[in-house]
Formats: C-alpha cells, structure tokens, sequence
C-alpha cells in the first residue's frame, strides 16, 4: 500500500511515498522501485536515490541496497525543477492528434525540436509550453515531454507525451521496436538493389566534431537503418526509410556512408548539384504507429508532404 501526501522539503515542496516491502526474497532497491513506480524510469529513480530522496528504514539508501520483508521504503519526488529561461511562445502548431496524454504534431522545416545553447528561442518546445502548460514538469528542464526528436530541417510526425507515464510508456515502445517510425527521402544516385539495410555504428565525427560518422564497433553507437528504392529519379532516388534505432543525424549518416546523401543536407551533402533550390535535407517522417500509452490502442498517425517536397517530385517527374 502506498500513502501520499504533500510536505515541504528542502526549499519547496515535493511529494512523499511511503511503501512497504513485502517479497520473500531480497531485491535491489532501484529494481523494486521502478517496478512499483512505472511513469519513473530506473534512470530517474536511480538519480533520486543518488540526492538522497530515498530512504530504507529511515536510513539513507543506495540503489544496490537490498530490501528484505519488512523494510518500510520513504521516497521523495521533489517538485519540477523550473525551466529557467525557457519560456512558453505563442505558435502555430500543425496538430494531427491530441488527448489529455498526447499531443502528434506535424513538424515544419526549420523548427528547432528543444533548446540547446545559442538556441534559446523559437523551439517546438517553447511552442508546446504555451500550448500545453503542464509540460515543465516532464523529462526534464530543457526537453519536457520530448520522446523523440527530428533534426531541425526533416519534417513530419514527432509525438509528444503530456505525462510523465507517457513518456515513459512510449520511450519504451521506441526502444523495443514497438513504435514504428518511417520516412521519404530523396537521395543523391541509385543504390544497388530495390532495398537493403544499413548498418553502421554512428559517432563524432573524427576530425569535424560538428558531424556524426559511421566508425568503429565500440566507439558509436549502435544503427541500423531499412531502406527501400520507391522510384528511380534520373540522377536521384526516392527512398522510404525505417528505424530500428534512433540515433543522432541516423538517416542522414547513414546514406551518406553508402555514397547517397539526402538532397539538401547542409551537413552531409554539400557542394552537390541541386535540380531545385532547397534550404535543407528532403527527409520527412511520414508516418508514425504506436500503442496509446494509457488505452493500448494501435494508432498510426500520417503527415502530408511539404510543398517543398512535393515540388522536388514533380520537377524530377516523379510519378508517385
């Protein structure tokens, strides 16, 4: 059984849980927690215990503590840490769902998905705390609600969570490939064959730390990335793509490792002749499929190609 009320603590106030252990076995505190506390991630609940917000016994805890019959279990959720200079900007917003857990948002080119230093302003995030207030106090002060991102000049289908539970719920439907998450693209040249997978572990890159690269097993991160040749464009291809994993730049890295840059990367593509004038990559996320993280229902948002996409297609004479 679990009590909750509300006391002050340190400077504010925060929520205080009192739970009781009561397994036959002993088990690491940090794994009983996050089986007890599910809208908390170990990472989160593992942070809490390293400040102190966590006591067995009225004791101070560590996460590898173990808990036997009987331990009484006090833990702290302090209160949102405030978001500083992040502030709520009034913005248009392409909504293609929402409920009070979820908000699926169609992203344009340009539109920076949170802050980062030297980009305070002008971010989707600002844009989601004018329209979604209760944000500040999700996954932290610079990235509430975010579950995933898209760099700033790739378009389409970005959800975001209204709840910590949320967020939780679906970063790990992202991790187990539960969520599907698929793109448009079109490339530089015709890859070899009608699809293939790509894999490839994505880092800095060694010499241009503004850039990722595929190097060295152990050294990146672990990528893969399915493509599929939709339509031969003279010189270019239209290729749809589907993650496996969700890596910085992934896409856009990896085509750039086979020799198939993404018309328009500023990053990856650059000095290569255009058909068209483009600001940025052609890449957009089309389409994304999920579980409802409170009602399990399969749901599958789509978003509809930009102009600026749709006017690539026509001067290369796609037929799609």
């Amino acid at each position: 059984m679990t009590e909750q009320h509300t006391q002050t603590f340190g400077e504010g106030k925060g929520e205080l849980l009192k739970l009781h252990y009561s397994k036959p076995l002993p088990m690491r505190l940090d794994r009983w927690l996050v089986t007890q506390r599910k809208e908390q991630s170990r990472a989160r609940i593992q942070k809490l215990i390293d400040a102190g917000f966590v006591r067995v016994n009225g004791v101070n805890a560590r996460a590898k503590t173990p808990l036997r019959n009987g331990d009484g279990i006090e833990v702290w959720l302090p209160p949102p840490e405030p978001l500083e200079y992040l502030q709520p900007e009034k913005m248009t917003l392409d909504v293609l769902f929402e409920d009070e857990h979820i908000i699926v948002i169609n992203k344009p080119a340009g539109l920076t998905v949170h802050p980062a230093p030297g980009n305070k302003n002008g971010t989707l995030v600002n844009g989601l705390l004018h329209h979604c207030p209760n944000l500040p106090g999700i996954s932290g002060k610079l990235r509430p609600g975010i579950v995933h991102r898209l760099d700033k000049d790739t378009t389409g289908c970005i959800v975001i969570a209204k709840s910590q539970e949320s967020l939780v719920n679906l970063q790990v439907q992202i991790q187990k490939r539960i969520a599907s998450r698929n793109y448009l693209g079109v490339v530089h040249g015709v890859p070899n064959g009608d699809h293939g997978i790509i894999s490839g572990a994505i880092g800095r890159h060694p010499v241009d730390r503004k850039k990722y690269a595929v190097i060295a097993e152990g050294e990146g991160k672990y990528a893969r990335t399915h493509w599929k040749l939709l339509e031969r464009l003279g010189d270019y291809s239209l290729l749809s793509f589907k993650l496996d994993t969700g890596r910085t730049h992934q896409i856009r890295v990896h085509c750039a490792h086979i020799g198939h840059p993404i018309l328009g990367d500023q990053i990856y593509s650059r000095c290569r002749k255009l058909p068209i004038e483009l600001s940025g990559q052609i890449l957009h996320a089309i389409s994304l499929g999920l579980n409802h993280p409170v009602t399990n229902e399969k749901m599958i948002f789509e978003a509809p190609l930009p102009v600026i996409f749709q006017k690539l297609l026509i001067n290369l004479g796609s037929k799609v």
